[in-house]
């Protein structure tokens, strides 16, 4: 009986000495960073910036993996579904986090299947317009819209996607009758709003901004809480009239749960770190995105206080995906 338990516990004891050593070696091979979307896409861009520098201060190749489909369900699955040994990760968007699940049937728990390690960036939404459109600043919009219910409309890459959610919480705050024009994706969304045949729409500001500058595009607001820096003479939604209004996009680094908090704790560290450098932030900045670099348990926050919101609009306002 005695032999047993002390066979048992220097098995037990080896076991725990190889672990710890595999975690004390990480990484020990290539890392995989899953993308959910398409290359060239925003988040992909982000992900090539940033695997790039990950890798290098690991001392290990990072690959980029684009695995599209269900917008970025079938990659975030994968990424639960992986060994949590830290070889596979994902920069995930808050679409896959904290959106989807209330929109489709996903097959993963965002909060349960997913180990935190940071968030990297927030991208704000603007709110542009066709300079045809009588309106120079966002309370005379909602007052055009007021005055001609269900004739303004605003375009959308697709039922489900960024700038519809973020349209249809500014009619749930806001009270407006505007029509959603769905598109199959950006491009032909932008090329009805630059002809004038729709009215608005909610987009990055790296794809809007172009439009702008040429003159072709009235910017009104931005979506998030505070003005962004790619164009700080923009106001905040918030700040034109309409309390409280935030919808961003942003995206993360995590890992399968599970994956060792030595791992996690390193994988952090790291970057954080190179978040801090002047040229990946200008980079960033580019993009019209913002770096975050907050911590784990700071990001499990936001993916579980923003579940509920999101889930009660789509709820409310029978928002379906195509």
């Amino acid at each position: 009986m005695t032999r047993s338990l002390g066979l048992v516990f220097a098995v037990s004891w080896l076991a725990a000495g190889g672990i710890a050593a595999a975690q004390s070696n990480y990484p020990e091979k290539p890392i995989r960073l899953v993308v959910g979307f398409p290359p060239g896409s925003t988040l992909d861009i982000a992900a090539r910036l940033l695997g790039q520098k990950i890798g290098d201060a690991v001392g290990k190749p990072l690959v980029v993996e684009n695995v599209v489909g269900v917008a970025g369900g079938i990659a975030a699955d994968r990424v639960a579904k992986a060994p949590p040994d830290g070889h596979t990760l994902a920069l995930a968007a808050n679409a896959q986090l904290v959106i989807n699940p209330s929109l489709y049937k996903v097959p993963y728990d965002p909060v349960n299947d997913f180990a935190p390690i940071s968030q990297v960036y927030v991208s704000p939404g603007l709110l542009v317009i066709h300079t045809s459109v009588p309106a120079k600043n966002l309370s005379e919009l909602v007052a055009l819209a007021k005055a001609r219910p269900g004739e303004l409309t605003f375009a959308s890459g697709g039922g489900g996607s960024s700038p519809h959610i973020a349209a249809e919480l500014m009619k749930s705050m806001t009270g407006l009758d505007i029509r959603h024009i769905p598109y199959k994706g950006v491009t032909a969304a932008m090329s009805d709003l630059l002809a004038g045949r729709v009215t608005m729409t909610f987009a990055p500001i790296s794809i809007v901004l172009p439009a702008v500058r040429e003159g072709k595009l009235r910017a009104l607001a931005v979506t998030s809480l505070k003005r962004s820096s790619a164009m700080p003479e923009v106001p905040t939604i918030d700040e034109s009239g309409v309390p409280g209004f935030e919808a961003t996009l942003w995206a993360g680094l995590v890992a399968p749960a599970g994956t060792p908090a030595t791992i996690v704790r390193k994988l952090h560290a790291e970057t954080v770190k190179l978040l801090a450098q002047r040229d990946l932030r200008a980079k960033f900045a580019e993009l019209g995105m913002e770096v975050i670099g907050n911590s784990p348990d700071e990001f499990a926050a936001v993916i579980k206080s923003e579940l509920p919101k999101w889930a009660k609009l789509i709820r409310e306002s029978g928002i379906k995906a195509d």
